[in-house]
């Protein structure tokens, strides 16, 4: 019981900073990055996976939170196989995500 009640604490622990993140990034990216940087400690810790609403919402590489004009660029491609190009604006990575066009 008390390792469900760590995970569940874990969980929502992690949604409020990355929202925090998404909230903040506008005014204070640093802050922003440091905040997705502990979800992401907390996470490893508890040894939880980050809630999947919010996997995109952060580049991988450089942990700056992903708001289209802000920090990313969104394009949609249908090349191939249709899927969305996502450019951090602040490393220059590319994320590709598959989506059914």
């Amino acid at each position: 019981m008390r390792r469900y009640l760590e995970k569940d604490i874990a969980i929502q622990r992690m949604e409020k900073l990355l929202e925090m993140a998404l909230e903040i990034v506008a005014k204070d990216p640093e802050l922003a990055r440091k905040y997705v940087d502990l979800a992401l400690r907390i996470g490893r810790r508890t040894r939880v996976k980050v809630p999947r609403k919010y996997k995109a919402a952060y580049c991988k590489h450089c942990l700056t939170p992903l708001v289209p004009g802000l920090t990313a660029r969104f394009r949609l491609r249908s090349r191939r196989e249709p899927h969305i190009v996502i450019t951090c604006l602040s490393c220059k990575r590319i994320i590709r995500v598959p989506y059914g066009g």
